[in-house]
């Protein structure tokens, strides 16, 4: 029996190790290789900058904690608010494939599928995001914990965190599968994270935060108990995962678009302008219709959702760059998808425009008025901080008009650039789904001139004035 044992292991492992070289081989082959280069290195920096980001706050938060809770320990603090990093975590890795959209080719090889399928989950679930959160938690507990408990604690409470974001990884991905059948299915996160604000908010409770803060002590302490309720529940979350998509994966194989007609909105409205209209309604058509456009829209959407709740609440502590930067990128959000990706995204309808007499310049008229006028959802969002007084009306009025005047402008450059086209239907984090240089650096000067700008108005000018 013992060597049975043996043989599956080393089979298992000879089979993980060729699924991994293979994926590697695919990803080098694939067409788009070559020219996603200097994406992928950009990509790099973007995680890079993060990385150093995550460690400042790591050492920073244990002696802002202390000034503002002078009755807790720091590490008490943050445990209290392990859920909310959950939960970040849990809408980053949306954008994130999941194994039944890559094991197909692998279906084809005369090996189980229930050992593949296995494999894969076990790559998707250990994926090494997981410990992109040790980036902060460990020097603050580097700062916070070795007082009491010295670097065993350390090392305990690391074990358990990484646990924890695996266990959020498996359940983060049993939703973007069950969405992918049906979107309906995403609304299952509605009750479970309803549940947990409901024993937060029920006055005279605070059960949510106080039971986050026992485990992330029990991860402290090495308490049995902390580490065998999170790896319960990864066993248990990683076992429903292997049932439900070892039942979906041929109806993976199978599926197709939906192609039945519904009743959907013509945009009327826009018929009284012309040619530039009938763009227009091409515009929000191709943004709202395609899966790729659509999914960057609400996710972009979501992150000035929350650089507006951040501005709102002055976490940044009165007029700093990262106030700028959180204004500026209200605004130029929204726009950025569809700018940065011009002409990428018509390249899949090019030989139709070219076939007609159609003007290119039309075109980028309709896509500047259109967003020009979505810039008024920002801007009335933006209307939370002003209320609230962290950021000055002046101050949004200017960088509206900045954004629409300059940054637009400036990101309409890229139809000269883009040559690559944009499959409308890809996940965003697809193979080939990277961009070029130019489209990295319209974007980086798109938020850092403004800042720049700023500061050496206000230096020379003032504040009013400089905004004026």
């Amino acid at each position: 029996m013992t060597l049975q044992h043996t043989v599956d292991f080393k089979s298992f492992r000879t089979l993980f190790m060729s699924v991994r070289k293979n994926q590697r081989l695919a990803a080098r082959r694939h067409p788009m290789f070559d020219k996603n280069r200097f994406a992928k290195a950009m990509m790099y920096v973007f995680i890079a900058f993060w990385a150093a980001y995550f460690l400042f706050l790591g050492a920073l938060l244990p002696s802002t904690f202390r000034a503002i809770y002078p009755s807790m320990e720091p590490y008490h603090i943050l445990n209290q608010g392990l859920v909310i990093m959950l939960i970040f975590d849990f809408l980053i890795r949306l954008l994130f494939p999941v194994p039944i959209q890559e094991i197909k080719p692998f279906l084809l090889l005369p090996v189980p599928k229930r050992r593949i399928m296995a494999i894969f989950l076990l790559r998707g679930g250990f994926d090494s995001f997981c410990l992109f959160w040790l980036f902060l938690f460990l020097p603050f507990s580097l700062l916070t914990v070795t007082r009491f408990y010295g670097l065993t604690g350390v090392v305990s409470y690391c074990i358990g965190i990484s646990l924890l974001m695996v266990m959020n990884n498996y359940w983060s991905m049993l939703i973007r599968v069950l969405k992918r059948q049906r979107f309906v299915y995403f609304f299952l996160t509605v009750p479970a994270y309803g549940l947990l604000a409901a024993l937060e908010f029920i006055p005279g409770t605070g059960w949510t935060s106080r039971a986050s803060m026992e485990l992330g002590e029990g991860f402290i302490l090495g308490k049995v108990w902390a580490f065998a309720a999170v790896i319960a529940a990864i066993a248990l979350l990683a076992w429903i995962n292997y049932r439900i998509q070892l039942r979906l994966v041929y109806a993976e194989l199978d599926r197709k678009e939906d192609t039945s007609t519904r009743r959907i909105s013509s945009y009327r409205f826009f018929d009284r302008y012309g040619e530039v209209g009938e763009y227009m309604r091409l515009e929000l058509k191709m943004i709202f219709r395609n899966k790729a456009p659509r999914t960057q829209f609400w996710m972009l959407f979501a992150c000035v959702l929350m650089f507006t709740a951040l501005l709102a609440s002055d976490v940044y502590e009165g007029k700093n760059n990262m106030t700028y930067f959180g204004c500026i990128y209200c605004y130029c959000a929204l726009g950025m998808t569809v700018f940065c990706q011009v002409m990428a995204i018509e390249g899949n309808y090019i030989d139709g425009l070219m076939v007609r007499k159609e003007s290119i310049y039309t075109m980028l008229r309709a896509k500047y008025y259109l967003q020009c006028a979505l810039l008024t959802i920002p801007f009335t969002l933006c209307m939370v901080p002003v209320a609230m007084g962290s950021i000055s009306l002046l101050m949004s009025v200017a960088y509206l008009c900045f954004t629409a005047g300059v940054i637009f402008a400036l990101m309409l450059q890229m139809a000269v650039y883009n040559t690559k086209t944009m499959q409308l239907n890809n996940t965003l984090m697809g193979k080939g789904s990277g961009g070029n240089v130019y489209q990295m650096l319209v974007m980086g000067c798109s938020f850092a001139m403004p800042i720049l700008i700023n500061r050496m108005l206000e230096t020379l000018l003032g504040e009013h004035l400089a905004y004026c």
